[in-house]
């Protein structure tokens, strides 16, 4: 390709990496219930947009070879995949908390079609990630994410190699905050359950010839569902202090 056109065109393509990959990965925008063109779509507006609003990267003649733009557009495609998997990792909190609680219920083998992943999944960790969509977008949240690609052309300017131990430092970050917020989610559900497990070990010892296997278990579903009301009532508050800590990783970083 002539090196006119290579640079005309790499500006663009370079945020066109980026912003493609971090939509790749980014729950709800890569459900696969939404249709490939509405989600190409949506990935070339916004990729215009910051295309306007990016400053044009200054390229050396080296970089106006095909083969060194190619390299370029990957590196900026490993940037905007590692930002996704972040963005990704956080979503994982609430399905990983309910899952953790959901288990102790005996919802184990009971599953439905996840739209996200296309696997199946438990009924109630499906209402907690749709309840869960809604209030994120909600309280602005798909502001947040296009906030997460602005934010990232400061922390990782185009057109340079972004820093692997930096990239890497962020996703391992948000898998460790994945797991806190999870452990928070699914701590009072958790808790009852210990709880239920005290009470059925003392009367196990009382009542020796009581089946304890067999009464537990419509008592396990019930209190899992009384406490899983209970914990979606605060779902609001663990949907901001989600989105609030997203919004401070690239800071962080």
């Amino acid at each position: 390709m002539n090196a006119e056109w290579i640079a005309i065109l790499l500006p663009f393509f370079l945020v066109l990496a980026r912003v493609t990959a971090f939509f790749a990965v980014l729950p709800l925008f890569s459900w696969d219930m939404l249709p490939i063109r509405i989600r190409a779509a949506i990935a070339l507006l916004v990729t215009i947009f910051f295309a306007f609003v990016i400053p044009t990267p200054a390229l050396e003649a080296s970089q106006l070879h095909w083969l060194a733009a190619t390299l370029l557009i990957l590196r900026e495609a490993l940037c905007g995949l590692a930002l996704g998997l972040t963005a990704r990792l956080i979503f994982s909190a609430v399905q990983q908390g309910v899952a953790m609680g959901t288990q102790q219920m005996g919802f184990a083998d009971a599953g439905i079609i996840d739209p996200d992943s296309g696997e199946s999944n438990q009924a109630v960790v499906m209402i907690f990630q749709m309840l869960f969509a809604v209030l994120f977008l909600g309280l602005g949240g798909h502001h947040l994410l296009l906030l997460v690609i602005d934010q990232s052309y400061r922390a990782f300017p185009i057109g340079q190699p972004p820093d692997p131990a930096v990239l890497a430092e962020s996703v391992v970050t948000a898998g460790a905050m994945m797991l806190l917020f999870a452990l928070k989610l699914a701590a009072p559900l958790l808790a009852g359950f210990l709880l239920l497990s005290v009470i059925l070990g003392v009367i196990a010892r009382v009542m020796p010839e009581m089946n304890i296997l067999l009464a537990s278990l419509p008592l396990r579903v019930g209190l899992g569902l009384f406490l899983a009301i209970l914990v979606m009532r605060t779902l609001g508050t663990f949907t901001a202090d989600l989105a609030g800590w997203l919004n401070q990783f690239l800071t962080m970083a």
